[in-house]
């Protein structure tokens, strides 16, 4: 039998959830005991995935619904704590836990960056959005476009933004379940990416948003443990202290000292030494307006049962994510401090190139992947690494700057790195795997609920039955996920650079008509059409031109670099733009009508309850 969203399953969440933590403490305890009675470390790898994708597959199929608003809102009856929880899983993506921290090991300061839009994009969702948003009552952002802009033209643009930004970011999300797949697995990246896809799917397919929501909740208690256990480990080991966050300066400080002894000439600490001050505010500037923009993220707030929940969750959902973000420079520095250590204490005996570990090794033997290359060369063999230092030039001592390490590896290798005995490796991966499969799932919903919902239902056959609805939306959850596997396999860049990319385009597509559709009502259809149109547009002609070097206006391969900003802070450029013309082109079009404009003053009210109501809310 589903589980039902109401009665005895929502009374009963605190007990069904702790059941499962005490569940899921217990298979940790078992592999932890596995591993010290000589169990094979690939059997206790396995179990961590086989036993994480389970729970997930079990919570999905019990998840399953045929009732439409359960399907894409979840029934609007999920408790904010509960629904912070997660948002929580669902924004921390594998960019969040696989490449925040290891962008922070290799930027040091200037990767606080990310840290800092991320997190103040939150503040923009609470105080500008997700109460509005819910109190209005749509099922996506494009159906709020849709009903606010008067008609289909509007939910289109909507549902283009939508579609790009989002393929873009589950593109990554694929990309980072196949790291962690073909790492913890043995097994080529190319079918680890559809290992990872598979996992995927039978989170969300059946039970659409009501399967996602409680696979979710079930995915953050497993990340967040995954996350913080190593962090604490580490400090509890170096300073006897169990928070990391306390300890984080000290590790600064021997970072600093081994920084002297291996002569990096990068410090750490140092600002601006890889972002330019314009190029770092510029990129904190697009990470907040993209975060209040992202479509699966604005979804979440959709599911709460009244507005003042919402209101609440976007509360808890701060905290949920300020557990994970004011760990990761921590994490960072620590895993940094762990891994020069192993070098700069091994320098003086002449014995630093027999002091690579394994662990490096195994990281840099992955084939069709460059995670660990020193002296330019694969780190595959101690001879071959050896080989190639010398023929730079280096002799007698492990030379530490070019020792180079992907962002993406450095999360799941820190375990290694700090000496952590194997069923803690395996607990990390399987919370990386949780990150990447929970902000998957929210996306493919984005995607395929836009597409049945705004497409197929209000604009090609308003009066499909239930059934179809569901059918197509399953459908093409299958279709965008097949079809973003087969781009992940491209490796088309790291995880971070094509999740900046993807908030560019929220924010330069859709942050102005959903602001502007809240908080002034003069704002025409005509403006905010044009003005999601210039936006997107300016921001995709840069990005492409930027990245791939193609003037789509030219149609030549000409690199595009204005004020030389960088491509993740494309959406510099089309926020002002959306809201330039939108604003303009809504002053010289007709106003919207009398019966809206007095919506919109009901709209941002702080009481009342849902104003528009889905015909099939059943």
């Amino acid at each position: 039998m589903a589980l039902s969203m109401k009665g005895d399953f929502t009374d009963n969440l605190g007990k069904i959830y702790g059941i499962y933590v005490g569940g899921f403490f217990g298979f940790v305890v078992l592999m932890a005991i596995l591993s010290m009675v000589g169990v094979p470390d690939r059997f206790i790898l396995w179990s961590y995935m086989a036993m994480t994708i389970g729970i997930y597959a079990f919570i999905g199929i019990m998840s399953r619904t045929a009732v439409v608003s359960e399907y894409y809102v979840a029934g609007r009856s999920v408790p904010a704590i509960y629904n912070g929880m997660a948002t929580g899983a669902d924004w921390m993506s594998g960019a969040s836990f696989v490449g925040m921290a290891g962008t922070l090991f290799v930027l040091g300061y200037d990767g606080l960056a990310f840290v800092l839009g991320w997190t103040g994009g939150y503040v923009l969702v609470a105080v500008l959005l997700a109460p509005y948003l819910r109190k209005f009552g749509a099922y996506t952002v494009p159906d709020f476009l849709g009903t606010r802009y008067n008609g289909n033209a509007a939910r289109l643009v909507g549902i283009v933004v939508l579609f790009a930004c989002s393929f873009t970011y589950i593109t990554a999300q694929v990309y980072a379940s196949g790291i962690i797949a073909s790492q913890f697995l043995g097994i080529d990246f190319e079918i680890a990416v559809f290992a990872g896809l598979l996992g995927i799917l039978v989170c969300s397919m059946l039970g659409g948003m009501k399967a996602v929501t409680w696979t979710q909740v079930a995915q953050y208690i497993v990340l967040i443990v995954a996350y913080l256990l190593p962090a604490v480990w580490m400090s509890t080991v170096q300073f006897g202290i169990p928070i990391p966050q306390l300890t984080y300066g000290g590790a600064l400080t021997k970072i600093a000292e081994y920084e002297q002894i291996l002569g990096v000439a990068k410090a750490h600490v140092a600002p601006f030494t890889t972002y330019s001050p314009k190029d770092y505010f510029f990129l904190i500037f697009c990470l907040m307006v993209g975060t209040a923009s992202l479509p699966h993220i604005l979804m979440r707030f959709f599911t709460t049962p009244t507005v003042r929940e919402a209101r609440k969750s976007v509360g808890w959902s701060l905290f949920f994510i300020f557990l994970l973000y004011f760990t990761a420079p921590a994490y960072a520095a620590f895993s940094k401090f762990n891994l020069m250590g192993l070098f700069a204490n091994a320098e003086g005996l002449q014995l630093a190139f027999t002091a690579i570990p394994q662990w490096m090794l195994n990281w840099g033997s992955i084939e069709g992947h460059q995670l660990v290359t020193i002296c330019g060369v694969k780190a595959e063999t101690v001879m071959a690494i050896q080989t190639a230092c010398e023929a730079k030039g280096f002799v007698g001592g492990f030379p530490y700057a070019e020792l180079k390490l992907n962002n993406d590896m450095i999360v799941l290798s820190t375990p290694s790195i700090a000496g952590m005995p194997i069923w803690v490796v395996g607990l990390v991966g399987a919370g990386g795997f949780a990150a990447a499969l929970s902000t998957a799932d929210g996306l493919l919903l984005a995607i395929a609920n836009a597409l049945s919902h705004d497409v197929y239902y209000k604009m090609i056959d308003p009066k499909a039955d239930t059934k179809r609805r569901l059918m197509i939306a399953k459908i093409l959850l299958v279709v965008v996920a097949l079809a973003a596997a087969f781009l992940a396999r491209t490796k088309p860049s790291d995880i971070l650079s094509m999740v900046a990319w993807a908030f560019s385009i929220a924010a330069a597509g859709l942050f102005a008509p959903l602001v502007l559709g809240v908080w002034w009502k003069r704002t025409t259809s005509m403006g905010a059409i044009l003005g999601m149109i210039a936006g997107f547009s300016v921001t995709m002609y840069y990005l492409i031109g930027n990245v791939y070097g193609f003037d789509l206006v030219k149609g030549t391969g000409d690199e595009i670099s204005w004020f030389g900003v960088a491509s993740i802070s494309a959406g510099i450029f089309g926020v002002p733009v959306a809201f330039i013309v939108t604003y303009v082109v809504s002053l010289v079009t007709p106003a919207p009508s009398q019966e809206m404009q007095e919506f919109v003053d009901r709209l941002r009210l702080p009481g009342g309850g849902q104003m528009m109501i889905q015909g099939a809310d059943d």
